[in-house]
């Protein structure tokens, strides 16, 4: 049963749910049935609603998919979990797999890209296509941004921050965009699937894998030449104040059969600022 605060005319969507680790994985599976798969991978604080532009322009043609983690979104949210990036990837890999989902459109973002990426390395017979929103599959300890944000998530605040203010649906995430900025009422569908604090451990525990989790990260990195070859599209917001342009960079000069649509106004969120630029592109990019 789909929760009063959901704003059902903007997610207009049939909600699923997919039995894993003894909890419920949300999922929505729209469009044409008949047309290629678009699988649809979230990060942190988000979850599938970010993509429902897109979707809507998209599922006329194109069966597309979009899941919630664990702790996100219209999925369980446990207090006790094991929402290591790493288990999240893993129970992405369960999903697919128990769907039988072939020749994959696999569009990622954000955790997403750690996430949908690993599952792309373990099953490269499976996707066809990436598209790659503002993310990352490498270790960021070198990085200079990353040596001075470290500090932050090294604070003993940090979980009173994101437990009970709810720092990163509320602060984090609007600062993160360029210039379309987030409405109130859409704000409100990032920061209500997080209720209580109990509800509030998958985002934090995303904020501890940036100290935890970079030699995995860096494992994925070794292992690219098993996707790099993959017609691949990115699409980026160059006014991320996080994941900045040189990240692009990074995946561009590896990734040899790539189009790149940089995205000068938005931020962090593309799908989320100009989903109706992210939907023609990924249209374009699948006919050609």
């Amino acid at each position: 049963m789909q929760p009063n605060w959901l704003d059902k005319n903007e997610y207009p969507f049939k909600s699923r749910y997919f039995a894993v680790n003894n909890y419920n994985l949300h999922y929505i599976d729209e469009g044409d049935k008949d047309g290629d798969i678009i699988v649809f991978v979230h990060g942190t604080p988000s979850w599938s609603f970010d993509y429902r532009n897109v979707i809507k322009r998209l599922q006329k043609n194109y069966r597309c998919i979009a899941l919630d983690h664990i702790g996100f979104g219209l999925s369980d949210k446990p207090e006790h979990y094991d929402y290591s990036t790493l288990n999240h990837s893993a129970t992405f890999e369960k999903f697919v797999l128990a769907q039988n989902l072939q020749n994959i459109t696999l569009v990622v973002h954000d955790f997403g890209g750690p996430i949908g990426l690993d599952f792309a390395l373990k099953h490269p017979e499976r996707v066809k296509r990436l598209v790659v929103l503002n993310s990352w599959m490498w270790s960021s300890e070198n990085d200079p941004d990353y040596i001075r944000f470290s500090k932050i998530l090294k604070s003993p605040l940090l979980p009173f921050l994101y437990r009970y203010l709810n720092f990163s649906a509320r602060f984090v995430m609007p600062q993160s965009f360029g210039d379309h900025k987030l409405g109130l009422a859409t704000v409100a569908q990032y920061t209500k699937p997080f209720t209580n604090p109990s509800q509030r451990n998958g985002t934090l525990a995303f904020a501890h894998s940036l100290l935890n989790d970079q030699p995995w990260f860096e494992q994925l990195w070794a292992q690219r030449n098993k996707i790099a070859g993959k017609p691949t599209l990115f699409l980026w917001g160059m006014k991320d104040p996080v994941i900045k342009p040189h990240y692009l960079e990074k995946f561009l000069s590896n990734f040899t059969d790539s189009i790149v649509r940089k995205l000068p106004a938005s931020g962090h969120f593309p799908q989320e600022e100009e989903p109706e630029v992210v939907a023609e592109e990924i249209m374009a990019f699948l006919k050609g």
